[in-house]
Parts: structure tokens; C-alpha cells; sequence
């Protein structure tokens, strides 16, 4: 059984879902990506949201982006949502972060499927000591990245 589903609202969105999917697998989580459109497959969506044994949903939609909201209606387990970018990318964006009160959805940045996971992963972690150990050692090597560079530019870049 996955611990996170994905759901894309189009297969459009895939290339973001595989930035999440980076990340769930790097950690080890178990995930599921499916496609189920708000619009054209609601009551899918609902059944996804209702009968998935997944701990955390991440929705990955963009437009109007309303399958984020669809599924938290429909679920009491933490909703991510990433909004897509396209021509408007504030719609999608605002589709997102708008929820009304009673329903929240969890935001992170367009495009940032890597974000959704690594939140998803925080999630998932409060109950997880060997989670919490995986992302501590996740974020030393971002750190240790961000030194190796730091170290590059000085020696490669006079000012």
C-alpha cells in the first residue's frame, strides 16, 4: 500500500509529479501516481480520496486546479497541493491557497513537486524516527552541496 498518492489532474502534469516522485523514492516512501481529473472523472477523485489506504495526497493539477479541494472535501488525511504553471499561472495558483474555512489544502509553490514531497515526507515522519533520520541526512546534503558550491564560485570567480 502506498503511503502517498499522487494524483495528477491530466497527464500534462506528469513532469511535475516526477519531481515528487524524485524525492519519495530518494527517501524510500512508498508512493502510487494516478490520473483523475476533478472536472471529467469527479467521482473517481472522490473514490480515490475516500477508499485509498495512502497516508498523505499529493494533487498536482493546474487551470482552474481544483482537484487539490476536491480531495480534501472528500478525505480527513493531509492534502499537498501543487499548482501547474501554464499561460495563467495565478489561477491555479489562487485555486489552490484560497480554500474556504473547514477544508485546508496544504500549498507549495508552483511547479514544486519536490517541495509536495518533502512536506508529505515531514508528514509522514512524525511517527517515523527512521524518516526523521533520512531527512535530516537529506538536508546535511543540501547543505554540504551549497558549501561545495560556495567553495567552486570563490576560487573560479574573481570580483
Amino acid at each position: 500500500m502506498p503511503r502517498v498518492l499522487i494524483v495528477l489532474g491530466s497527464k500534462s502534469d506528469v513532469p511535475v509529479a516526477e519531481k515528487a516522485a524524485k524525492i519519495l523514492k530518494t527517501l524510500t516512501i512508498d508512493y502510487e501516481v494516478v490520473v483523475a481529473s476533478a472536472h471529467r472523472t469527479p467521482e473517481r477523485v472522490v473514490d480515490l480520496a475516500k477508499n485509498s489506504g495512502a497516508e498523505v495526497f499529493i494533487a498536482i493539477a493546474g487551470l482552474s486546479a481544483a482537484l487539490p479541494g476536491v480531495i480534501a472535501a472528500a478525505t480527513l488525511k493531509p492534502v499537498i497541493g501543487v499548482p501547474v504553471g501554464g499561460k495563467v499561472n495565478l489561477d491555479a495558483i489562487l485555486s489552490i491557497v484560497q480554500m474556504p474555512g473547514g477544508i485546508p489544502v496544504a500549498s507549495v509553490g508552483l511547479d514544486r513537486g519536490d517541495n509536495a514531497a518533502l512536506l508529505a515526507a515531514e508528514i509522514l515522519a512524525l511517527g517515523d524516527k527512521e524518516l526523521q533520520n533520512k531527512l535530516v541526512a537529506y538536508r546535511q546534503k543540501m547543505a554540504e552541496d551549497v558549501l561545495k558550491d560556495s567553495e567552486e564560485v570563490a576560487k573560479n570567480v574573481q570580483c
